[in-house]
């Protein structure tokens, strides 16, 4: 407990900053969607853009004049800030022992080393929800005066899951590098590093139809806001395939950090 409370109290000012970030990017958002609200004309914009691009960005599954066509548009970027947040408290929750200098007085701690672990991903993982809530709150309040239905409210509750298992995803595999690289320096920037370059990848389909199967290598496209939002029901599939790879990433911290020898 007193492990799970000085994480918590460690990672507040970084939860304040995350917070303040989202909330930045929501007003900024929502400010330009005033353009576009129930105003057909600024679509003629994307008329001019390249299909391969719409294609790309999702920027044809959406109709840009309503509330939840806005929302379903910025739902990848709200997918990559709060999966990076997510990736560096991960990794660095656990590395950082290394990288101050402290590891020693963790392991003088009448606690095994999977306790340890276990006290920094949960409170990880609190961080992670508080992030999540705060940002389904603001793009709620932010949605208020476009007078949204209840259809938008349903679909940004199913898109809030899905952030939170894209989280979940992220944030495993950022303290299975925390746990097992010998080089603990570096296991935030390659957490981040992996986390963008899929990103980047979960674009491929969109230009080629023949890239179609990239998919299953990149959590971005794991979950659909389209899909969310015409048929508000999620892939199974990706589903089972994101747990698999929460899973075997914890088991993975587990089994590396109880085995490796730390720098102390």
């Amino acid at each position: 407990m007193n492990i799970f409370l000085r994480e918590l109290k460690a990672n507040s000012r970084s939860l304040i900053i995350w917070s303040v970030i989202v909330i930045l990017f929501v007003m900024v958002g929502t400010s330009k969607f005033s353009a576009y609200y129930e105003n057909p004309e600024m679509l003629a914009i994307l008329d001019d853009m390249p299909k391969a691009m719409l294609a790309a960005f999702s920027l044809q599954a959406f109709n840009l004049t309503t509330i939840s066509g806005f929302f379903g548009l910025m739902f990848t970027y709200y997918a990559l800030m709060l999966s990076i947040a997510a990736a560096m408290w991960g990794s660095d929750i656990i590395s950082k022992e290394e990288r101050d200098k402290t590891v020693e007085f963790a392991l003088t701690l009448p606690v095994t080393r999977g306790r340890v672990v276990t006290a920094k991903a949960l409170a990880a993982l609190v961080n992670c929800v508080g992030l999540l809530l705060i940002t389904w709150g603001v793009s709620l309040v932010s949605a208020t005066p476009y007078q949204p239905d209840s259809e938008f409210f349903k679909f940004v509750s199913l898109c809030m899951v899905a952030l939170f298992i894209m989280q979940m995803l992220f944030l495993a595999v950022g303290i299975f590098l925390g746990c097992a690289m010998k080089q603990y320096r570096r296991a935030s920037s390659l957490a981040v590093s992996l986390l963008l370059g899929t990103y980047f990848l979960s674009i491929l389909p969109g230009l080629n139809k023949d890239l179609d199967f990239v998919k299953y290598f990149t959590p971005f496209k794991y979950f659909d806001a389209g899909m969310l939002l015409r048929e508000s029901r999620f892939d199974v599939t990706f589903i089972l395939l994101s747990l698999a790879i929460i899973v075997a990433s914890m088991a993975g911290a587990y089994l590396t950090y109880t085995r490796r020898d730390l720098y102390i």
